[in-house]
């Protein structure tokens, strides 16, 4: 089946490079409970419905790793990434170099930017993301100048490029706590979808939930008491351990080999 010169292309290859955001974390797969599934794998399925409504066979590799950072990325995963001649390719990095203590921005937008192009001279379209707004965020917020930078510089090679981009600066809905993981740094489930729903837009693609944007209802909000048990918890569970592997130079992802790390059916 042929696509119409103003549709989509169909891809048919589809590589997953970035974090732990790409990776999934922290939404469960249901088909294997020991690894996360995330928005990149829930596009992939989209994709290869897709794909197959039009004859053509669908592969999917995800080589990100949780705690990765730039270097990682634009280096030995897009080196992975391009061997395995994909026609389309997600890069979602920055966040991990953005939370250090100090961060080159204009560094970090120079190897995105050339990283982009050698995948578009490979003849592969790129999808970029955004970060989300952390104006509501907590301990994040004193971050909302770099991420506002980032995002700006990420339009740019986009635009520059013609690449995709995967716009969650402005989806205010992904800004709900209740969008985000018990860590309080990844998606959950539900942040996850909504993320899609973007991917999918940003692609070109109509999106299958038409409530995608909308706002969570409004909640209750908890007592003092508890919402200090529950800052409490998240502190010894999460910023804890993560301070300490700074601490010590390591990362939660030193030990992690990819989920998906050949191409492969759905």
């Amino acid at each position: 089946m042929t696509v119409p010169a103003d549709q989509p292309r169909v891809w048919e290859r589809y590589v997953a490079i970035g974090d732990s955001f790409t990776e999934g974390m922290v939404d469960p797969d249901p088909a294997d409970p020991t690894r996360f599934r995330g928005w990149a794998d829930r596009l992939a399925e989209h994709l290869g419905k897709r794909a197959a409504e039009h004859g053509r066979e669908f592969q999917y590799a995800n080589l990100a790793v949780r705690g990765r950072k730039t270097a990682d990325i634009v280096g030995p995963q897009l080196d992975r990434a391009l061997s395995m001649t994909p026609d389309l390719v997600s890069m979602v990095g920055g966040g991990n170099d953005i939370l250090r203590p100090a961060v080159d921005l204009d560094d970090l937008a120079a190897r995105l930017d050339k990283a982009v192009a050698t995948i578009r001279a490979a003849g592969a379209d790129v999808l970029l993301c955004t970060p989300t707004d952390p104006r509501h965020a907590g301990i994040f917020k004193p971050l909302r100048a770099r991420h506002a930078i980032h995002t700006a510089n990420l339009f740019t090679i986009a635009q520059n490029n013609g690449a995709h981009i995967i716009n969650l600066w402005g989806l205010v809905a992904t800004q709900d706590w209740r969008m985000w993981g018990e860590d309080r740094i990844h998606p959950s489930a539900e942040g996850h979808e909504r993320i899609t729903q973007a991917a999918l837009l940003a692609l070109g693609l109509p999106e299958t939930d038409p409530h995608w944007r909308d706002p969570l209802p409004p909640m209750d909000r908890a007592s003092r008491r508890e919402e200090f048990r529950e800052h409490a918890a998240w502190a010894r569970t999460h910023a804890a351990p993560w301070v300490q592997r700074r601490l010590r130079g390591t990362s939660s992802g030193d030990i992690i080999e990819p989920k998906r790390p050949d191409l492969g059916p759905i």
